[in-house]
């Protein structure tokens, strides 16, 4: 493990340890378990910007490292309480590094012009604050800047497409959670090499409509978005796929009301993948996840399949092409 003599972090806000209230705090009605992960601040765009962040006891050597990003409203520590800290046990198996980091005002600058965030209304620099994170890591730990990798929930997963389309040099593939891509960074949308997808949304979803159109939090519009097959579609373009086929419908938890159907496309460009995970009955949230808010107000939670590993084996198999 790569570490950055003690004196020299001394000097970088980049690697301090944070103090308690330096991180957003999670919240949710319903949210229980243990962040496990540190708090750390980085200094980016005039900003002191915390995250969190999640190295194993015997972290890869170089390690891969995993950006998971919260929905609009939360936090880091709240979207590692979410998927479970699964992608921590993932990596403690994998020796991958985990990141959670906090979004200015608990939201991201996704490229929706009209979401209504402090983040979108002062016009954050998520991106360059991304990639300046994965250097200050990287300062630290020996990491495998070929297999950088993002998944995110909603605001999240809309800013892991923006990763994609802004950062293609710097992110390998990305697992978009309930997210399409918007109708204004999808025509804009020119990644600089190919980027493997996954796309996990579900039918029934509430506030990111599977069919496309305006994104809407308890009556507040949060721009518009693209359907999820059109997502599917256009990156299905931008990476030259060749083969495409869908596996048949499978629904293994009777009792669920959900089930799955996967669509793929393959043979694309630099050996890159395409994946929409047709989440049938689903809601707007993370599969076999945390239930944040009742199942009103973001429907039903999928347990056909455990996100965080499904995202890292995809995130592993594009790795190997």
């Amino acid at each position: 493990m790569k570490l950055m003599p003690v004196a020299a972090c001394a000097l970088s806000m980049a690697c301090a340890p944070a103090h308690a209230d330096d991180c957003v705090a999670s919240r949710g009605i319903q949210l229980r378990g243990k962040v496990e992960s540190r708090c750390e601040t980085l200094a980016f765009g005039g900003l002191k910007r915390s995250y969190r962040i999640y190295v194993p006891a015997h972290p890869a050597n170089p390690a891969p490292v995993v950006f998971v990003l919260h929905g609009g409203g939360g936090s880091g520590s709240g979207q590692e309480l979410i998927t479970k800290a699964g992608f921590n046990r993932i990596a403690d198996r994998e020796g991958i590094i985990v990141l959670y980091p906090d979004g200015v005002g608990r939201g991201w600058n996704d490229g929706r012009s009209d979401i209504h965030s402090t983040s979108a209304r002062e016009d954050v620099d998520d991106v360059g604050y991304l990639k300046a994170l994965l250097e200050s890591v990287a300062a630290r730990y020996a990491v495998d800047r070929r297999r950088v990798f993002a998944t995110g929930m909603s605001n999240g997963g809309f800013m892991s497409y923006r990763l994609a389309c802004d950062a293609a040099n710097t992110f390998l593939a990305i697992a978009p959670v309930v997210a399409g891509l918007s109708v204004d960074l999808g025509p804009r949308c020119k990644p600089a090499r190919p980027v493997s997808v996954a796309i996990l949304n579900g039918t029934d979803d509430p506030l990111v409509p599977w069919n496309g159109g305006k994104v809407s939090v308890f009556g507040m519009k949060r721009g518009e978005t693209w359907s999820a097959m059109r997502t599917y579609e256009k990156w299905i373009d931008l990476d030259g796929c060749k083969v495409r086929f869908d596996e048949p419908e499978v629904n293994k938890v009777a009792d669920d009301e959900t089930s799955l159907k996967r669509h793929r496309a393959v043979n694309c460009a630099a050996g890159t993948e395409v994946r929409l995970y047709e989440i049938r009955g689903g809601g707007h949230n993370w599969p076999r996840g945390a239930q944040y808010l009742g199942a009103a107000f973001v429907g039903r939670i999928t347990q056909e399949f455990d996100g965080d590993a499904e995202i890292w084996s995809f995130f592993k198999s594009t790795a190997t092409q």
